[in-house]
């Protein structure tokens, strides 16, 4: 909360990137420090193993004192990487509760728990303000290594980022390395806006073939995402089986090129979905699709489909657009959401024809069946509204 005066306002997390510039003898020192913070990680993982303690107040004396002697780290790159820890078993339980790696007894989840957390030579690395400091005046970082302070890296990001940065910084950075770039992701804690009751819901039924299906009848086809990784799988494949040493560097370049083609997708839908909402007073519905990906089974030929559908993604980028622009935002159960007709609301198998059909086999509603499942959820949002099943904002 920030407390201004006698107002306190609610405020949402905003994580902005740069891109550092640094000379290659700061580059060197940036690497060697990495390394020796996720060396240092992993033996702090295998003792949080084996002792089963993985609170920081409990865990950080019995690490403390070797990982700055052994390892040669500054007391607050130890606390960090102790915090690194514990933060990542923290993440580990959420995703057993949540049922993210299977059921108990499955080989996924067994060996999830069998073993300690791992960290790579390059992981990310965060520093707090001891550890990190910002000149945003002249585009600058003071960074701790290993080597010792290294002042005057430079640093470049857009005019709107670098007045998040001045504005809202605050806590910690994140020291990232990536495709041979180093980046710097600090968080930004930013005022919420208000949230208006909304007047109605505008429902969005999220799919493979179609990405986005609107309540209003808008369908966002993921055809061109479709085509895209299609064509990147053949040329991944062409090149995987060239094994030259030319192959191998353009598979580098390529490696992550259709990640950022379907995070762009996403980020644009999303603005479209928040915008739509903002300017007719609405709010947004959304499905709960947590562990869809344990809950369907799909045919050998869908499932590298149905594992590339970024709708996580998707669903995190509409939830912090709406927080940012105070639009309000519910998720709804997807249960029978496809065979339910959103005019009577008859549910039957048969009701759902193909994959692009919907009829209704009690009053004879014909639709896309996206649209139907979309006016389902928006109906359910609404439901849940009224009732007060779901958390209003204070500020309605």
């Amino acid at each position: 909360m920030f407390d201004f005066g006698r107002t306190i306002f609610p405020y949402m997390k905003v994580v902005v990137r740069v891109k550092l510039e640094p000379s290659p003898c700061q580059a060197d020192a940036l690497a060697a420090t990495l390394r020796a913070c996720n060396r240092a990680a992993n033996h702090i993982s295998r003792v949080a193993f084996e002792k089963k303690e993985t609170r920081r107040n409990g865990l950080q004396p019995l690490v403390y004192r070797h990982v700055k002697d052994e390892y040669g780290l500054g007391a607050q790159a130890a606390v960090r990487s102790v915090k690194k820890v514990c933060d990542a078993y923290a993440t580990l339980r959420a995703n057993l509760r949540a049922g993210n790696l299977g059921p108990k007894g499955s080989k996924r989840r067994n060996k999830a728990e069998s073993k300690p957390i791992g960290f790579r030579d390059d992981a990310a690395q965060p520093f707090d303000d001891r550890m990190l400091t910002w000149n945003t005046d002249m585009r600058t970082v003071s960074v701790w290594t290993t080597a010792g302070r290294l002042k005057g890296i430079g640093f470049r990001c857009s005019q709107d980022a670098l007045k998040m940065l001045v504005d809202h910084r605050r806590g910690e950075s994140d020291l990232v390395f990536r495709d041979g770039r180093w980046y710097l992701f600090a968080t930004c804690d930013i005022p919420e806006p208000p949230v208006a009751e909304p007047v109605d819901w505008l429902g969005v039924d999220l799919g493979i073939v179609n990405i986005a299906t609107t309540s209003d009848g808008v369908v966002m086809s993921g055809r061109r995402l479709e085509r895209y990784r299609k064509r990147m799988r053949a040329v991944t494949a062409k090149l995987q089986a060239k094994k030259t040493k030319n192959a191998k560097r353009r598979l580098k370049a390529i490696r992550r090129r259709e990640a950022r083609f379907a995070t762009d997708t996403n980020h644009r839908i999303s603005k479209t979905l928040v915008t739509t909402a903002e300017r007719t007073s609405r709010g947004i519905a959304l499905e709960d699709l947590t562990g869809i990906r344990e809950r369907v089974t799909a045919k050998h030929d869908q499932r590298y489909r149905l594992h590339s559908w970024a709708f996580a993604q998707l669903g995190a980028f509409v939830e912090y657009k709406a927080q940012r622009a105070g639009v309000p935002l519910v998720r709804v159960n997807p249960a029978h959401t496809s065979r339910q007709c959103s005019t009577c609301r008859h549910i039957d198998r048969r009701n759902r024809v193909d994959q692009a059909t919907f009829a209704c086999r009690s009053c004879g509603t014909t639709m896309h069946a996206d649209i139907n499942g979309s006016r389902n959820i928006r109906h359910r949002a609404a439901d849940a509204w009224q009732r007060g099943a779901v958390n209003r904002p204070s500020s309605v």
